[in-house]
């Protein structure tokens, strides 16, 4: 009785085990490939940089003049007008200077004076010939000399009076105070250069973005490109913007050269401030109502054993010219597409900036009814990095790509157990051994 219980159960055990077996078998067939739906859409691609928010016009407000802050009148985020009396240095050294140079010119008129008595009493003694002409002639560059004097005694004057209208800070246009850089009693010293006191922007309704597109992408960075970008205060929202300018110079950080590109942007309700960091996506293509396929359908290859399966020829596809062309399309893939020349079924493909159309050849590999591969050649356009815009006889949307093969990743996996040196090993002769 005990051994045909013992044989009901192993028959049970090898019966789970014998069906188990058949059902993997049965999902691997069903599972060998790994597909992905062709999709219809839009699909853009863009050139990434990052960049700093400031006003299209700013103001550095200095000072010509050393000397204390005696008083401030505006502070941040004041509007201001131009003319408006911002701030005031002390004025008794340039009070002083007014009246040294106000002694001075009334020395030199006096000494005009006086030279000019001397010309004119002995200018007659001279026509007479009762002195001579070189005594004549010291009194004629005497007065040269007065006349001279007085002149720089003016300039002198002007020039104190200019230092003493320089201890009032006057704004030199419209706009709003961005920065105070000085309090009242703070000394400034004008002696090598103008310090700065205040930043006025001129208008905060209209911004720019600087931002700094590497050499390898400053090629597809025209004037009026559009642009999108981000900031940190307002992750969930996307801002807009138009390309003003790409600058000529440029310049090199830690070995790597990038250009300036100047953003226009649109700020209305003053929600972008001065100074913010911006994620700039320079708009470069874009496809309407393209086929989509994921980059990886355009990478997969099948093995010579699938192919073989298929009834196809790996030899005569590996030779083929079309090879060479699924490997340009898969390096398209993962880098800058090109728009398609016009073929069917899309909407419409452009590459921004009305450059020259670009198309490059490559392969979709789909699996039919009766399970053997089919392979459709398509011609590859734009890409944003993870899908492509593709179209090809035959492909129509909806129709399941392969991107992967199952039975490749099983049989690395098993090959991987298989060589486990942490499992247990089988030693293999290479002949008889002793116990033999």
């Amino acid at each position: 009785m005990r051994t045909i219980r013992i044989a009901a159960v192993a028959l049970l055990v090898l019966a789970t085990a014998a069906f188990f077996l058949v059902r993997g078998k049965d999902g691997d067939e069903a599972a060998a490939f790994r597909t992905a739906e062709v999709t219809r859409g839009d699909l853009s691609s863009s050139v990434s940089a990052t960049g700093s928010l400031g006003a299209v016009t700013t103001v550095q407000v200095g000072t010509q003049v050393s000397g204390q802050v005696s008083a401030i009148y505006a502070d941040f985020n004041d509007q201001v007008k131009k003319g408006q009396l911002l701030a005031r240095i002390d004025p008794t050294l340039a009070e002083q200077g007014v009246q040294d140079a106000q002694a001075g010119l009334d020395r030199a008129r006096a000494e005009l004076q006086a030279a000019q008595a001397d010309y004119s009493r002995n200018r007659p003694l001279y026509d007479a010939k009762v002195i001579t002409a070189t005594e004549f002639q010291g009194y004629e560059t005497k007065l040269r000399v007065a006349q001279a004097d007085l002149k720089s005694a003016q300039v002198t004057m002007q020039r104190a009076q200019r230092n003493l209208g320089y201890t009032e800070i006057y704004a030199p246009i419209d706009g709003i105070v961005v920065e105070r850089n000085v309090d009242v009693g703070q000394t400034v010293a004008a002696s090598f250069s103008a310090p700065q006191l205040f930043l006025i922007a001129n208008d905060l309704s209209k911004m720019q973005i600087l931002a700094n597109v590497d050499e390898s992408d400053i090629g597809e960075i025209h004037q009026g490109q559009p642009v999108t970008f981000t900031v940190q205060s307002f992750a969930d929202r996307t801002f807009r913007g138009t390309v003003k300018q790409v600058r000529l110079q440029s310049k090199t950080t830690e070995n790597v050269v990038n250009y300036t590109a100047v953003v226009e942007v649109d700020n209305p309700g003053g929600t972008l401030l001065p100074g913010m960091t911006a994620t700039v996506d320079f708009e470069t293509g874009s496809a309407r109502a393209a086929l989509l396929v994921p980059n990886s359908a355009l990478r997969f290859t099948p093995s010579d054993d699938e192919l073989k399966k298929s009834g196809l020829n790996p030899d005569s596809l590996r030779s083929s010219s079309g090879a060479g062309a699924r490997r340009r399309a898969s390096t398209a893939g993962a880098g800058q597409g090109g728009a398609f020349p016009g073929g069917t079924g899309n909407a419409g493909l452009r590459a921004a900036g009305g450059s020259a159309p670009r198309s490059k050849r490559g392969r979709l590999w789909v699996e039919g009814a009766d399970g053997k591969l089919r392979m459709i050649r398509v011609t590859t356009g734009l890409t944003d990095g993870k899908s492509t815009a593709v179209e090809g006889t035959g492909l129509t949307a909806g129709m399941k790509v392969i991107v992967g093969s199952n039975q490749a990743a099983t049989a690395t996996a098993a090959a991987g157990q298989t060589a486990n040196p942490l499992g247990p090993q089988q030693q293999q002769g290479r002949g008889r051994g002793p116990g033999f």
